[in-house]
């Protein structure tokens, strides 16, 4: 969505609230840290009372447009497809299957992850 907001030129963080006031603004300041720091966009400070910041796409940044462009396409090609696997899904009486676990996998891990976060490699339970 920033990526998406920078398309046509730099802007301030209040100019990004507006389209993106979904997203608080702790996110949206810790996504455009992200972003920087990865290279996506560059953050100007101007030297003004009261300060300006802008925010910009970088040339890196410049091309996931293409990316975004695909995956809009696609979703609209195929949206209609997908709303009907979901309603014909939601439909299904036998859904879940009988006898269906929906446990998430136990807390075995898979060996070396170290990790007690990390998701197991192996959900056979």
């Amino acid at each position: 969505m920033v990526i998406r907001c920078l398309e046509g030129g730099p802007r301030r963080f209040t100019e990004l609230r507006t389209p993106l006031r979904a997203v608080t603004p702790k996110v949206l300041a810790e996504t455009l840290r992200a972003m920087d720091r990865d290279g996506l966009i560059t953050r100007t400070a101007y030297d003004e009372n009261p300060p300006r910041v802008e925010y910009a796409l970088t040339p890196l940044g410049r091309t996931l447009i293409p990316l975004l462009d695909a995956a809009r396409t696609w979703s609209e090609t195929h949206l209609p497809q997908l709303l009907a696997a979901r309603r014909a899904h939601e439909r299904d009486a036998s859904w879940p299957p009988a006898g269906a676990s929906w446990a998430l996998c136990d807390s075995k891990r898979s060996p070396g992850t170290g990790s007690a976060t990390s998701w197991p490699t192996d959900c056979s339970t």
